[in-house]
């Protein structure tokens, strides 16, 4: 399904509505810290789908930073405006020490190259994407968001959403205009009101979690968790062997319709660290029936 941004006015007066293939990309490695080379475990996928004929959407695999970018605007806007956050935020991360400032300063340092390349190049109007990525510092995952891919953790058997989406129905169920069930199926549901690119300047969102031993992360665009139930999702993605993870939620999506770009990482945790205290971001949201998707 295509992506559309909502800004300014036009987002503001949308949150008042009543409710109404290609071979898949694979590669394993571990992700490099300054702390721990070996700490991290690193599986991903990124597949066209079914439906669209390109893939918008870009996976990063930086430095001990890793994430998922889901491109919108025409047909070549989408992809570049992915690859180039992909690219442009691992090259401002390479040589920088992790901490939520400095990913924030990343985000905008590219944002701005985005915005000021369609400003030049009328093709490129309306071009952004969306951002979900985690950068390992010491015994602390530091998450940053834009937009509505999203991040999970699975700890001891279960798994919780670490981000919050940046779209206008998630907005309205938050402020109480649609109930949960309602924004699981609305036509709207695809439109994002915050995005890397269709601004000079972006506000990323970005909080820490403290990393554990044995935890696995899921970090997918809205073509892999937007196609099946949340218990699915769950089931699929903590079986014990990562590759087999990767391909059993990749194939679920596109044995349930495969309609848009689909594209995941899994991360697992072989750290050692001290704390054991259980962390959650304030703005993370629980577990819902706007977080399960819908059934395809």
């Amino acid at each position: 399904m295509h992506k559309f941004n909502l800004k300014g006015k036009a987002a503001e007066r949308m949150k008042g509505i009543v409710p109404e293939t290609e071979e898949a990309a694979r590669k394993t490695l571990s992700a490099e810290t300054a702390e721990n080379p070996a700490a991290l475990r690193v599986v991903w996928r990124t597949d066209t789908g079914k439906i669209r004929k390109n893939n918008q959407d870009a996976v990063i695999l930086g430095k001990g930073i890793l994430g998922v970018a889901d491109g919108m605007g025409g047909h070549k806007g989408g992809e570049i405006a992915s690859a180039e956050l992909r690219d442009g935020l691992i090259r401002e991360t390479e040589n920088r020490t992790p901490g939520e400032d400095a990913l924030k300063e990343a985000v905008q340092t590219v944002n701005l190259a985005l915005w000021e390349q369609q400003e030049k190049d009328a093709s490129l109007t309306g071009m952004g994407t969306t951002l979900t990525v985690l950068w390992a510092c010491g015994d602390k995952m530091i998450i940053g968001q834009v937009g509505d891919s999203r991040a999970y953790l699975l700890r001891n058997g279960q798994m919780k959403q670490m981000t919050n989406d940046h779209s206008m129905v998630a907005d309205m169920v938050r402020r109480g205009v649609l109930t949960e069930e309602q924004a699981a199926c609305h036509p709207m549901r695809n439109y994002i009101t915050r995005a890397v690119g269709t601004d000079s300047e972006v506000e990323t969102d970005v909080t820490t979690a403290a990393r554990r031993h044995g935890d696995r992360w899921l970090i997918c665009s809205d073509g892999l968790y937007g196609s099946m139930d949340r218990q699915t999702l769950e089931t699929l993605a903590q079986a014990e062997d990562m590759d087999q993870a990767a391909d059993a939620l990749l194939q679920k999506a596109l044995d349930n319709g495969g309609k848009d770009n689909i594209s995941l990482v899994l991360i697992q945790d072989e750290g050692e660290y001290e704390s054991e205290e259980e962390e959650k971001p304030e703005n993370a949201e629980p577990s819902s029936p706007e977080e399960r998707g819908v059934e395809q």
